[in-house]
């Protein structure tokens, strides 16, 4: 929707959310203090307020112009769900009435048994409930015609097992603020009333010209390209990197900033990244449920937006081959309620302490658990993108600069020397100081310190950034957990309660210090030091997305209650699914462009050199340079043998296919259809440059990636 030609992102700047800010204003007073107390988990939502809530909500929505309401979750396809349902229905006199009760806002049963389910639910048992999840704002999605209300749920089968990403999501952020909380106390902190977890996303992506990117089956069917020979121009000049923004791009970005900025989505940054027609935005971070709500969001808004610009938005996580992929880069740190980032560094003593408590149990926690993040990134996407192009391995290690590492081992070896660089004064004889912010970034680390915050650049841009975090937190509430059971261990000990933490942070540091690397994370030597450590426990996709199921996984993500029962096994079995599924409509989609297109176009090209050759006879020409034409045309005719032979070969993998079993088929397509699918790229990407422009059926790299063609 057009706001007037001359609004200013500040006058529209969530004008279309349902926050604290619009529920003061609808509110009285008393309902109001008890909507914040539960949206805070101090307290349970009463039916009776309930009511008065949807009745402002229903009354805000429809003055904004909304004219249905929908329960918004997000199933584990990692896509989002809703359901429309209409405000104004007819009375039993026929007369218009606006319908919107508490027991609509608080729950909702859509149908469950199409939803990725690891098999469990039959078509006859499709009962599944939407439940209102009050930590996240609802908001309105205009359209040309009025607009829907989004209420922000999660979503259960009808015994009670999450059928979403928000549910263990909101689990596992619970568990990590409980614990932190806890240590906070130890140290004193009484005035603290809560602690957030808070997240940021960097979303990149790729934009093309619609009509041309359409006419690629791959394009249309699978995000990305199967096939294409790198083009004269690529990435390699870095011309584009940080460049101006092409005015069709910048006009899309300035829409969905517009459209994001109503329901109060604050993008801080776009630009354009690394690869031809790749860009990136990032928006504000925020608490980790509502970060992760709005990423979503934000995915959807591209969505809708590309279509009406005209363009072809890609997610998928590598697109073209020999470019940089796409990632999603999530920052994640934790706040206090007066303001204290607990992973910022500063000159107080104390606050220093709790940084370095806070650090340690990271650290700690993703050395024992660094299998759970590697598999929160296992996807059918980050197949193609890990381990290249500035993409870290999926090989998890830390990266905290040399300042911050240097200081854990002078903890951990009581070595009481000084840097000698500028330093910030951690307040105690016996500890180093820190050098504020004297590292280079680490683009090949899967997980870095950067500043005042973690970044997990390991996640593709495709994915929802729920799993992602839901396994963070977990690890670190896990962490937070030793730290203080080893403080208050030695709490009666009559020692300082300062130097029982850091006593707690060297053992820490000392138990995690494997995960701890600086260096190159491509290189073989890491590859080999990584596994001396134990840090690689899988190598395929397939193993890795297994390691959800580790022993030591599931019993500490049961302690947590972030997956009980058999919740993780769904978890691992739909990831699993999804993967093979992705994996076995490229091969479909590569069989067809070969048949239809590639190898006919080879034909056409062998029928030109036939004639060419024809028309020879009778000229006078060097024998040398006829044997040239010659071999040319022979050698074509050798390459389309061999591409029919691979295409039977390829319909012969896809037909093996039937009857296997999930874990079977994703192994099979992984280990060896794959590898068949790169052959064939390679020979299709070698007879293209031979080929005649108007005979090659689709679109190449060279117009694919410019909007000026």
């Amino acid at each position: 929707m057009s706001d007037k030609k001359y609004a200013t992102m500040k006058e529209i700047f969530g004008s279309m959310i349902f926050d604290k800010r619009a529920m003061k204003e609808r509110l009285n007073p008393d309902v109001y203090k008890q909507v914040v107390e539960a949206m805070e988990g101090r307290s349970k939502l009463e039916p009776a307020v309930a009511e008065v809530v949807a009745g402002a909500m229903k009354d805000w929505a429809i003055a904004n112009g909304a004219t249905h309401w929908s329960h918004w979750f997000q199933p584990m396809s990692e896509h989002t769900a809703e359901k429309h349902q209409v405000f104004t229905t007819a009375d039993d006199e026929g007369c218009p009435i606006e319908v919107f009760r508490g027991h609509h806002l608080v729950q909702g049963e859509p149908d469950a048994s199409s939803f990725p389910s690891a098999g469990n639910r039959s078509t006859f048992e499709a009962r599944g409930y939407s439940a209102w999840d009050i930590s996240s704002p609802a908001f309105i999605v205009k359209t040309p015609k009025g607009g829907t209300l989004c209420i922000p749920s999660v979503f259960l089968s009808y015994d009670g097992t999450p059928l979403d990403l928000k549910t263990p999501l909101l689990r596992a952020v619970d568990a990590l603020e409980k614990r932190s909380m806890r240590l906070l106390k130890i140290f004193g902190e009484n005035s603290v009333d809560w602690v957030h977890m808070t997240v940021g996303a960097e979303q990149e992506f790729f934009l093309l010209d619609r009509p041309r990117a359409q006419l690629r089956p791959d394009i249309r069917f699978c995000g990305r390209t199967l096939l294409g020979a790198q083009p004269a121009k690529d990435q390699k000049l870095d011309h584009h990197y940080f460049g101006a923004i092409p005015a069709r791009v910048l006009a899309y970005m300035e829409d969905v900033e517009r459209d994001l900025a109503r329901i109060g989505v604050s993008l801080i940054t776009r630009h354009n990244e690394v690869a031809r027609c790749q860009f990136e935005f990032a928006h504000l971070y925020s608490d980790a449920n509502t970060a992760c709500d709005q990423n979503q969001i934000l995915m959807e808004v591209m969505r809708k937006l590309a279509r009406q610009h005209d363009l072809r938005l890609l997610f998928h996580e590598k697109p073209f081959d020999g470019m940089n992929g796409s990632g999603k880069h999530t920052n994640i740190s934790l706040v206090d309620s007066e303001g204290h980032n607990l992973l910022k560094p500063s000159n107080n003593q104390k606050r220093n302490i709790i940084f370095l408590t806070f650090l340690a149990s990271v650290v700690l926690g993703v050395s024992k658990f660094h299998s759970l993040l590697q598999a929160s990134i296992a996807t059918y996407g980050n197949l193609f993108r890990l381990g290249g192009h500035e993409a870290p391995p999926s090989i998890i290690s830390v990266y905290l600069g040399s300042a911050l590492t240097d200081l854990l081992h002078r903890i951990e070896n009581a070595d009481v020397s000084m840097p000698t660089k500028s330093t910030m004064d951690l307040g105690l004889t016996k500890l180093p100081s820190i050098t504020a912010f004297d590292s280079d970034r680490n683009r090949t680390s899967p997980v870095a310190f950067t500043g005042d915050k973690f970044e997990f650049r390991a996640p593709g841009s495709s994915q929802s950034i729920a799993l992602p975090v839901t396994m963070f937190a977990s690890l670190w509430a896990w962490g937070i957990e030793q730290l203080t059971k080893k403080i208050e261990a030695k709490s009666n000990s009559g020692k300082d309660p300062l130097e029982i933490a850091l006593d707690a942070v060297k053992e820490a540091v000392r138990e995690g210090s494997s995960i701890l690397f600086e260096g190159d994370a491509y290189t073989p030597e890491w590859q080999a030091e990584a596994k001396r450590r134990g840090l690689i426990e899988a190598e395929t996709m397939p193993e890795k997305i297994a390691l959800l199921l580790k022993p030591e996984n599931k019993a500490i993500l049961e302690e947590l209650g972030v997956y009980k029962g058999h919740e993780l096994e769904n978890l691992c079995s739909i990831r699993m699914e999804s993967f093979a599924t992705g994996l076995e409509v490229e091969a479909a989609v590569l069989f067809d462009m070969l048949w239809e297109g590639i190898i006919p176009a080879v034909s056409k090209q062998l029928v030109l050199e036939k004639k060419s050759l024809s028309a020879l006879d009778g000229v006078k020409i060097d024998e040398a340079d006829l044997d040239i034409l010659k071999d040319f045309a022979g050698g074509l005719g050798h390459v389309k043998a061999a591409l029919i032979k691979d295409a039977k070969h390829l319909h012969e993998l896809k037909g093996k296919l039937a009857g296997m079993e999930t874990r079977e088929r994703a192994d099979f397509l992984s280990g060896t259809v794959i590898p068949h699918m790169d052959a064939v790229r390679a020979k299709s990407d070698a007879v293209e440059l031979l080929i005649d422009a108007d005979l090659w059926p689709y679109p190449i790299y060279r117009n694919l990636l410019s909007f000026s063609v």
